[in-house]
């Protein structure tokens, strides 16, 4: 994981366009996009709050909504690489921001936002500690 000053803790990922990702004409489907937002959310995660943690811990990141806008088309051959930062952490809820791209061309631009549940009680807990601690050492220091 990197820290970013613009976005907090950052996680970039290359991505290998497979086969059965593309079209007849070649071009990515746009489910894939979604796959690869669960894979750099997923080492996210991994980075500081690996999933065999939280499972053992009792909790689970759940996904409630997925935004995603379709810039630019990723076509087989091309080399895209993933980018995946948290934009905002709440009492319970936490948003992250995710891009492919493509050289400096943004080909999707996507946000995800979920929270932690309880395994016991599939009810919503706080942001786990770690994961605050992330978000509030990478955050840029205001100049009040």
């Amino acid at each position: 994981m990197v820290a970013n000053a613009n976005t907090g803790p950052l996680v970039e990922l290359p991505i290998t366009v497979k086969t059965y990702d593309v079209d007849f004409a070649g071009i990515v489907h746009n489910m894939v996009y979604i796959r690869w937002l669960e894979d750099m959310r997923f080492q996210f995660l991994a980075d500081f709050l690996p999933m065999e943690e939280m499972l053992d811990g009792g909790i689970s990141p759940i996904l409630t909504k997925t935004t995603i806008e379709y810039k630019w088309p990723v076509r087989m051959g091309d080399q895209p690489l993933g980018r995946m930062w948290i934009s905002e952490v709440g009492r319970t809820r936490w948003t992250v921001r995710g891009q492919i791209l493509l050289g400096d061309v943004v080909a999707a631009d996507a946000t995800q936002v979920g929270y932690f549940a309880s395994l016991e009680t599939l009810r919503p807990i706080r942001i786990p500690e770690p994961l605050r601690q992330q978000w509030e050492a990478a955050r840029p220091v205001s100049a009040d």
